[in-house]
C-alpha cells in the first residue's frame, strides 16, 4: 500500500491581508499530479485542512474541489481528521455523504478504528484517526489540579489510552496506521502554528504514540519532521505553504508511507514548489540598497520581510515607491542609528526591571515618561508572578 500523508493547509489563510488562495489551488493542482505520478492508493489528511472554525465559502470550495479531485470518483480513498484551527462539526457534516465516495471524515475524537478497503492495491488499511483531542472537544475534565505539570500528565495519559484502545482493533492482516492532530513533546514549532497547550498541558510525550502502528501520520507542525523518541514511525508532514516569516528558508513536503501488512513502513518526503517563498532582506546599506535589489529583480516572485537600516524615518512616498517597486513587501521595518545603539546598550548593561519598563515605555509611546502609579502598578504585578513561580 502506498499512503500520502500531507496536513495544515490552513485553507482561507492571509498573509497581514493579503490573498494565499491562489498558492493555495496551486498546491492543489501539484498534489493532484504527485499523486497520479506516484500511484498513490490512500490519502492522509491530519488535520488544519481550514485556517479557522467559520472559513471563507472560497476555501470550502477549495477543500471540497479537492477531495473530489484526489478520490476520484471513489478509486482512491481519502480520510480527513479535524485540526484546531477546524470546526470539528463543520469537517464532519457531509460524513454520510462524502462516505459514498470513499472519502472518510473525523470531526471529534472518538476511539474507533476505521475500516478502509484500498480497491487499488487490494489490501486493508486499519486506521485510528484521533481528531484533535482538546479536553473540551473529548467533553472530559481531566484534571481538576490546575497544575501544569499535573495537566500534562493527565493529558498525556488519556491520550495514550485512547490510541491503544483504538490499536487493540489492528490486525496482523492490515495495515495498521494511526493519524492525530496534536503536539508531541520534542517537536520544532513555527510561529504560524496556534498554541494547542496552555503552557506545555496539552503536549504529549513521543512514547505515547502507539507502538503497534506501522506508522502514524501526524499534523499540526509546520516544519516537516520525524518524531524520534516514538516506538514505530512517525512524522509531522509539515504545511505545504509557509505562513509566516518564521518559516522562511523551509523545504515544504509532502510524505509518501509504502507500507503492506506485518511488514516495516518505509517512508520518503516528496518537496513541493507551489506557493511564493517567504524572505527575509536586511538592507545595511539603506534606500539605495533596497532599489538596487528590485531593479535586479531579486525575490521577484516572494513574500518580503524587509528590515531596513536608515538614518532617518521612512516617508509615506519612499514607503509607497518601495511597494510599487515590489508587490511582495509584507512588512517595511526601519532601523534607526539610535535605535540600533539603544539595543546594543541595553544588552551590555545590567538593567533594573524599573528601569527596563521605563526604556520599553519610551520607545513604544515616542518619548513619553510613565507616570508613577502606572510604574508602581507595572512593579507589583511583577513581584506576585515572580512569588507565584517561586511557590510551586
Amino acid at each position: 500500500m502506498r499512503i500520502l500523508h500531507t496536513a495544515d493547509w490552513h485553507f482561507g489563510r492571509t498573509l497581514e491581508g493579503r490573498s494565499r488562495m491562489a498558492e493555495q489551488e496551486a498546491f492543489v493542482d501539484e498534489l493532484v499530479e504527485i499523486v497520479k505520478k506516484e500511484q498513490i492508493d490512500i490519502i492522509l489528511v491530519a488535520g488544519d485542512v481550514f485556517d479557522s472554525v467559520n472559513p471563507p465559502a472560497a476555501a470550502e470550495q477549495l477543500f471540497y474541489e479537492s477531495l473530489a479531485r484526489l478520490s476520484d470518483k471513489g478509486r482512491r480513498p481519502v480520510a480527513v481528521i479535524s485540526g484546531n484551527h477546524d470546526h470539528p462539526d463543520r469537517i464532519s457534516a457531509a460524513r454520510t455523504l462524502m462516505c459514498a465516495h470513499n472519502i472518510f471524515l473525523f470531526g471529534r475524537p472518538q476511539a474507533a478504528v476505521c475500516r478502509i478497503d484500498v480497491p487499488s492495491c487490494g489490501e486493508t488499511m486499519m486506521l485510528a484517526p484521533l481528531a484533535y483531542p482538546s479536553e473540551s472537544r473529548l467533553a472530559e475534565l481531566l484534571s481538576s489540579d490546575c497544575k501544569e505539570t499535573t495537566m500534562r500528565d493527565r493529558y498525556d495519559d488519556r491520550i495514550r489510552a485512547l490510541l491503544a484502545a483504538m490499536a487493540a482493533s489492528f490486525t496482523a492482516e492490515t495495515v495498521n496506521i494511526a493519524m492525530s492532530h496534536l503536539y508531541v513533546a520534542g517537536g520544532r514549532t513555527s510561529d504560524s502554528e496556534r498554541p494547542i497547550e496552555v503552557g506545555g498541558a496539552y503536549t504529549v510525550a513521543a512514547e505515547s504514540l502507539p507502538k503497534a502502528a506501522q506508522y502514524v501520520a501526524l499534523g499540526h507542525l509546520h516544519r516537516p519532521q520525524d518524531v524520534k523518541q516514538a516506538k514505530t514511525a512517525a512524522r509531522y508532514s509539515g504545511s505545504p505553504l509557509a505562513y509566516s516569516f518564521s518559516e522562511a528558508g523551509q523545504a515544504k513536503s509532502v510524505t509518501v508511507v509504502d507500507v503492506h501488512p506485518g511488514r516495516k513502513a518505509k517512508v520518503a518526503e516528496i518537496p513541493l514548489v507551489a506557493g511564493k517563498p517567504l524572505i527575509r532582506w536586511k538592507a545595511t546599506e539603506g534606500l539605495a540598497q533596497v532599489y538596487r535589489w528590485c531593479e535586479e529583480g531579486r525575490d521577484r516572485s516572494s513574500w518580503i520581510d524587509l528590515e531596513i537600516h536608515v538614518t532617518e524615518s521612512l516617508t509615506m512616498e519612499e514607503i509607497d515607491r518601495l511597494r510599487k517597486l515590489h508587490p511582495g513587501f509584507v512588512h517595511i521595518r526601519p532601523v534607526l542609528p539610535n535605535r540600533v545603539e539603544e539595543m546594543m546598550e541595553m544588552s551590555r548593561e545590567p538593567l533594573s526591571l524599573e528601569e527596563m519598563f521605563h526604556r520599553f515605555y519610551e520607545r513604544q509611546t515616542g518619548g513619553q515618561t510613565p507616570d508613577e502609579e502606572l510604574v508602581r502598578l507595572f512593579l507589583e504585578l511583577a513581584a506576585e508572578e515572580e512569588k507565584e513561580g517561586e511557590g510551586e
